[in-house]
């Protein structure tokens, strides 16, 4: 099965497999040679056979024609060519050439449909001489790993006689037990031998299969031998893949059984634990995508089983040995943890396991998520500590085949969790609720250290936090959709509901695209707190307190000097998402949590700069003045009053630089509404909107003397408050509307002739639309008194607007006795 591979390369079919689109840009080969090149190329070569000299310009020759190795084609008279150069005893090619040669005629090998079976045989003894005779000075890493993928490639063949074949295979076996070292010492040279290795076991009898497959997992073990890695894991599960995939619908199943029994059943020490961990997910990605013939059906679920018993047995050595992953600094533990995860991720269903479950949950929040370490080292530079963390070390984890499967890591952990016993799954379940409390924390003072130089830093890390948000979802989405049947009690759905809040608040910041897990997660967990009120209690108690919000803990005293609390977004992004989802159960928000918790957060971000929170704060205030259920009536009522105060006081200050005039109307609207009547709260909140009329109509007429002509149009802020003050007269209980009309009529008597005609107009405008039998009449009354005062006042004050701009506002401080006399005509 000479053409068994994906690719026509096997190394490079591993090499695709297990790199990052990053790191094959990285990668990339040398541009082709023009045809023109290639020819004169073997015409060079040509020449040096044919004249007995290999000069230097032929090394370049060679190298021009691999340059083109994609598109190049070897045939057997250029086959015939390289092995007359290689088998001349009066040319003798320098050393650096040999890899070349090899090189080529692997191409030849693998490229050509049916190459000369004696030429096969000949090559292979010349070849076989080549690596055999080779001084250790004169022997390279390329030279090596070039031999061991050709005599792969000879391998495979399936014309090549057995004798030809056990020549091939005993000689790689050999140098792989005995060239570790020239292997390791070029890590780039890597998938080559492994590729050579997937060839040999692809076409190995069993004595050389044990043989092969034991240099396989137990070479990275070795002193000095190549180092294992992320991509090197990989290329080991899809080689196995190979190999297997060939053998499971094969006629024999002895390979299977020595997979079974040399892999998975009898694992030895020398043998590397993440290439045991990625060839056993190797066999289950095969058994997991290949139907199996029905007589080999039994033999395939023995393979399965010792797969992922195997693999099974791993992640218990590793909690084991890292007790529960809490100090393990050790970087075969960390690999290890990233192959399984990425192993898993690659291989599709497998059986559900606890300490698959743990190991999964573990890699995603240290290695495909490593917020926490990360934020360590950044803390630890701004300090003094020389370990600081590179822009680089961030990039690459950014760009690393890592962190681009997070997706289907996550996946694989969700499938673990949903087959787990409920033990296991309170236990990850936790572990994850944890880090989004640490990542909050984290990034909230790291944030606040990047600011400035750092942003870049900053950026990058808020990338991986956001795919950590994105985990985060989809898990608890999987989690609602469990725990919400009725097989669970109601105390477990609330807690877990409580805990996906806490964590969803946590994570807030990072929620950059629109999630239909995340809206379908907190509608049905909100569902079930807001008809709860220990579960609302509890989800209140963990918003950060008043003194926490307005201090960051970590800071230097310089930095605290300088910390703004407004300008902490990753907090504000979590007080928001509180201050939207309290008023889902303000029903059940007893009155003294309120006070205590809620009020002091709820008035300090009415005073924050982005309108968004602002409004959010002016609503929370309008749905608790709204609500009603509480156990003791009068102390709400009683709080709802004291807060009114303080309330119109805070947002009328801060208007209209901060306060948003929407926020604002629905508190003055819900407040209005809902106390009792005749409140006092309600009528400081219309004295108050009233003086507020007052002085903003002042200072906007002193600016512009025209004003009133655009009135419509126009968006001054002492207009839309006037518009809320009538809509106020429609809104307010009667025993307060005497004190309205009496406020408004001494406020529009002093507005010049044009401003009391547009407020008169709309005033008689809502009364007559108003279906309101019992105010109508009284409104009517008034509306004709304020008239009639108007029109009497109008002269003077034409006569006043039209000598200085200084004797333009002198009516606007009429004093008591004027306010008096105006009350007392109406």
């Amino acid at each position: 099965m000479a053409k068994h591979a994906q690719s026509l390369f096997l190394e490079e079919w591993l090499r695709g497999n297990s790199s990052s689109s990053n790191s094959n840009r990285n990668n990339r080969p040398s541009p082709s040679s023009s045809a023109r090149a290639i020819i004169q190329a073997w015409a060079e070569l040509r020449d040096s056979l044919q004249h007995q000299r290999f000069q230097p310009t032929n090394v370049h020759s060679l190298q021009t024609l691999l340059n083109s190795q994609t598109s190049l084609h070897v045939a057997d008279p250029q086959a015939k060519l390289l092995l007359s150069i290689l088998n001349s005893p009066q040319l003798s090619p320098p050393p650096e050439s040999y890899p070349f040669f090899l090189r080529l005629l692997y191409i030849w090998v693998r490229k050509s449909s049916r190459p000369s079976p004696p030429l096969i045989e000949a090559a292979i003894t010349v070849i076989s001489r080549l690596l055999s005779y080779e001084s250790d000075a004169e022997k390279s890493s390329s030279l090596i790993s070039n031999g061991i993928l050709l005599l792969g490639a000879f391998s495979i063949l399936p014309f090549l006689s057995k004798s030809s074949q056990n020549v091939c295979l005993e000689m790689l076996s050999k140098l792989l037990e005995e060239e570790y070292q020239l292997i390791g010492a070029c890590q780039e040279l890597v998938p080559e031998v492994l590729a050579g290795i997937g060839y040999a076991l692809f076409a190995s009898e069993l004595v050389h299969f044990h043989r092969i497959l034991d240099s396989l997992l137990g070479i990275w073990s070795k002193d000095g031998g190549p180092r294992g890695c992320v991509p090197y894991g990989l290329m080991i599960l899809h080689l196995i893949e190979w190999v297997v995939s060939g053998s499971v619908n094969s006629t024999s199943v002895e390979k299977i059984e020595c997979i079974s029994r040399d892999i998975l059943e009898m694992r030895k020490p020398n043998h590397a634990p993440f290439a045991l961990v990625m060839a056993a997910t190797g066999i289950l990605r095969v058994l997991n995508k290949v139907m199996p013939s029905p007589n080999k059906t039994g033999i395939t679920l023995l393979l399965r089983n010792s797969a992922e018993d195997c693999i099974v047995a791993l992640c218990r050595d590793l909690i084991y040995k890292t007790e529960g992953f809490r100090h393990s600094s050790d970087n075969e533990y960390h690999l290890l943890l990233q192959c399984l995860s990425l192993g898993l991720a690659r291989s599709g269903l497998v059986s559900p396991s606890a300490p698959l479950l743990s190991c999964l949950a573990s890699s995603l929040l240290i290695e495909i998520f490593p917020l926490q370490s990360l934020y360590e080292k950044v803390v630890g530079y701004s300090r003094g500590d020389p370990g600081v963390v590179g822009f680089n070390e961030v990039e690459e984890h950014l760009g690393s085949i890592l962190f681009k499967e997070a997706g289907a890591i996550t996946s694989a952990f969700c499938n673990q969790y949903v087959s787990a016993d409920e033990e296991q799954k309170g236990v990850v379940a936790n572990l994850i609720w944890s880090y989004c409390r640490d990542i909050y924390s984290g990034h909230r003072l790291v944030a606040l250290i990047l600011q400035g130089e750092g942003k870049e830093l900053l950026g990058h890390l808020e990338k991986i936090a956001e795919s950590a948000f994105l985990m985060v979802v989809v898990f608890a989405s999987v989690v609602t959709k469990h725990k919400f049947n009725p097989k669970f009690s109601r105390d477990a759905q609330l807690d877990v509901s409580v805990s996906i809040l806490i964590s969803f608040s946590c994570m807030e910041y990072f929620r950059r695209v629109r999630l239909p897990e995340y809206t379908d997660t907190i509608r049905a967990i909100v569902v079930s707190v807001q008809e709860n009120e220990n579960a609302c209690v509890s989800f209140i108690n963990s918003m950060p307190s008043y003194v926490e919000l307005t201090n960051q803990p970590g800071l230097s005293s310089l930095d605290k000097m300088k910390y703004t609390w407004s300008k902490d977004d990753v907090q504000t992004a979590r007080i928001l998402f509180y201050l939207r989802v309290i008023p889902t159960c303000i029903e059940r928000v007893p009155g003294t949590v309120f006070r205590k918790v809620v009020a002091p957060t709820m008035f300090l971000y009415m005073g924050h700069q982005n309108g968004k929170v602002s409004r959010a704060s002016h609503s929370l205030f309008a749905s608790f003045i709204s609500s009603g259920k509480d156990s003791n009536q009068d102390d709400r009522v009683e709080l709802k009053e004291q807060l009114v105060f303080y309330y119109i006081q805070r947002a009328l200050e801060a208007y209209p630089g901060i306060t948003p005039f929407e926020g604002m109307a629905s508190g003055v609207a819900s407040l209005v509404r809902h106390l009792p009547a005749g409140s006092p709260a309600i009528f400081y909140t219309i004295h108050s909107l009233v003086e507020k009329a007052h002085r903003l109509c002042r200072k906007a007429m002193s600016e512009d003397a025209d004003m009133w002509k655009n009135w419509q149009e126009d968006s001054e802020p002492c207009k839309k408050v006037l518009e809320l003050l009538l809509h106020l007269i429609s809104l307010v209980d009667i025993q307060v509307l005497p004190t309205l009309m009496k406020l408004l009529a001494q406020l529009i008597i002093q507005l010049p002739k044009a401003g009391q005609n547009v407020i008169l107009d709309e005033i008689y405008a809502q009364v007559a639309d108003s279906d309101d039998v019992t105010r109508k009449p009284t409104l009517v009354s008034w509306l004709q008194s304020l008239s009639y005062i108007c029109s009497q006042t109008s002269g003077s004050s034409e006569t006043t607007r039209g000598k200085s701009k200084r004797n333009d506002t002198s009516g606007w401080s009429l004093g008591t006795l004027g306010f008096n006399r105006v009350s007392s005509r109406l």
